[in-house]
């Protein structure tokens, strides 16, 4: 990992300068949007449609070859929604994409490229129409969507699942497993006795969990001088 040569100050303005374009950019495009949220490189990511809701403490990650995508095309204006609940995470390349109902739990954990949606989009007769019923998706608290992993329309994951890398899951999930493969089918038990420490649990406190952040950050950075930083930016 390259090392960070950033004064604290200088990253302590740019974590400000992220908040504001969030505040300025992000957050009008959310019906609502918590507190205490992290986007980093906001600009790569892309909120559309109606009634897509985020609550607190999130954790957004975007890259600029692997776009954040959060959308909802409704059957008509006004139609349709997402609802995010607190302390997710979001990896680059997730998409989330709702014609109808998506609802997502507390802490809940997207690896890079997940996709889910509520949708074919198009029938395989009738390609112009949608199929006409409703199926929405629904992820309970601490589910876990691996790398490239995929979940389809109508399909409920329980609590603390699993979904494996490059899954596609086609029916519904129960909770405390592991499922693997396409179709998904459940390979691994969770022993929900041994407990899961989450990302809800340690997001509690969101305020103190960013205090945190930051004074490691001003032991981490306190020894950066800026032309040393400015030297690095210009002569890599």
């Amino acid at each position: 990992m390259k090392e960070d040569l950033r004064p604290y100050w200088v990253k302590k303005y740019w974590h400000k300068f992220r908040h504001w374009y969030v505040e300025r950019y992000l957050r009008p495009q959310f019906a609502s949007l918590g507190a205490q949220h992290t986007f980093m490189k906001p600009w790569y990511c892309i909120v559309s449609g109606d009634n897509i809701h985020m609550g607190n403490a999130p954790t957004v990650v975007a890259d600029p070859d692997n776009y954040v995508r959060i959308g909802v095309w409704g059957r008509e204006q006004g139609q349709g929604m997402i609802v995010i609940g607190d302390a997710v995470m979001i990896s680059p390349g997730t998409r989330i994409s709702a014609s109808d109902e998506i609802r997502i739990g507390n802490g809940c954990m997207f690896a890079n490229s997940a996709y889910v949606t509520d949708s074919d989009w198009h029938g395989i007769y009738n390609r112009v129409e949608r199929d006409p019923d409703p199926k929405p998706v629904h992820l309970k608290d601490n589910v876990w969507v691996g790398d490239h992993a995929t979940v389809l329309k109508g399909v409920t994951i329980g609590e603390n699942s699993v979904v494996a890398a490059g899954a596609v899951v086609t029916k519904d999930v129960p909770p405390n497993v592991v499922v693997a493969g396409n179709p998904a089918k459940v390979v691994k038990e969770l022993d929900p006795e041994q407990g899961f420490y989450t990302r809800t649990e340690y997001y509690a406190d969101a305020a103190e969990v960013e205090r945190r952040f930051d004074l490691l950050d001003q032991m981490m950075l306190k020894k950066n001088g800026f032309w040393r930083w400015v030297k690095s930016v210009l002569l890599p």
